[in-house]
């Protein structure tokens, strides 16, 4: 892998995981259209970096909500619990569905569902998702007022997102929105979510990988990978959230369309 092409995936990995057009999707997609075939050892270390700079972003975004919940973790369970440790046992109840879905479906989603084919099938999906939801009746709910209902539904949508195409933030947003809250509190509370998920599956790639031999000069890519998809990730989560404010999701499902077109026709013509 050249330097263009770590700095090209750190970009696209910081913008898709947060924008709702599915970074799995796009790095999949990336290196099926350029050819960006790594070698099984480094993939895996470079996706773990990738992950490891996007879950950076998120964590120093949302650093003052994080440690007001780490804070809150005594109160978890009490009667009059304040907005952080029920944050924090709403966050809890939604990653439930991606730890049951991601145990018992990892093989099928790795080996089986990340092709070229399922990501447009799921691309066009999502957009319809999003379309609907976004013509609906009025959304005026904020983060504050989920219940545990709320995170649960939510949560099945973040599971659903382990299906190349789907994105976990247009999932979540969109069943948000179905809830009745505002785009912008579905997000704010779907990054919260993605972090037990993010840690997770940053753990588990790390684990696969302590005993893989990495190859010699691949650290500065790697390090590369990290910095560019952290910087960029920070950046789309602060300018996301006040698009949402004001903003609707038709110009995201709009490009998941196309680029689902324009996969449907590289297969054709392959």
């Amino acid at each position: 892998m050249s330097f263009t092409a770590a700095v090209l995936l750190g970009i696209i990995q910081g913008l898709t995981e947060f924008l709702p057009v599915s970074s799995s999707a796009h790095l999949i997609l990336a290196r099926a259209f350029f050819g960006w075939e790594l070698p099984p050892e480094f993939g895996l270390a470079f996706d773990v970096a990738l992950h490891v700079g996007t879950l950076t972003a998120i964590l120093a975004y949302f650093r003052g909500e994080i440690f007001g919940m780490a804070r809150a973790l005594p109160q978890l369970f009490a009667p009059d619990a304040g907005a952080s440790a029920r944050m924090l046992r709403w966050v809890a109840v939604g990653t439930l569905p991606v730890v049951v879905v991601g145990l018992s479906f990892t093989d099928v989603i790795e080996q089986v569902l990340r092709t070229p084919a399922v990501a447009a099938g799921a691309l066009t999906f999502g957009a319809v998702l999003m379309l609907v939801a976004e013509r609906l009746g009025p959304r005026e709910r904020t983060e504050d007022s989920i219940r545990w209902q709320d995170a649960l539904l939510i949560g099945c949508a973040q599971a659903s997102a382990l299906i190349p195409g789907m994105s976990r933030s247009g999932s979540t947003i969109a069943i948000g929105m179905f809830l009745g809250l505002r785009r912008d509190a579905a997000a704010r509370f779907t990054f919260l979510l993605a972090v037990p998920a993010m840690l997770a599956a940053a753990a588990k790639e790390a684990l696969e990988l302590r005993t893989a031999p990495v190859p010699d000069g691949s650290a500065a890519l790697m390090i590369t990978g990290v910095v560019v998809s952290a910087v960029v990730g920070y950046l789309t989560i602060k300018y996301f959230l006040r698009f949402l404010a004001t903003n609707r999701l038709d110009v995201f499902a709009a490009y998941r369309l196309l680029l689902a077109a324009a996969t449907v026709a590289w297969l054709l013509a392959q």
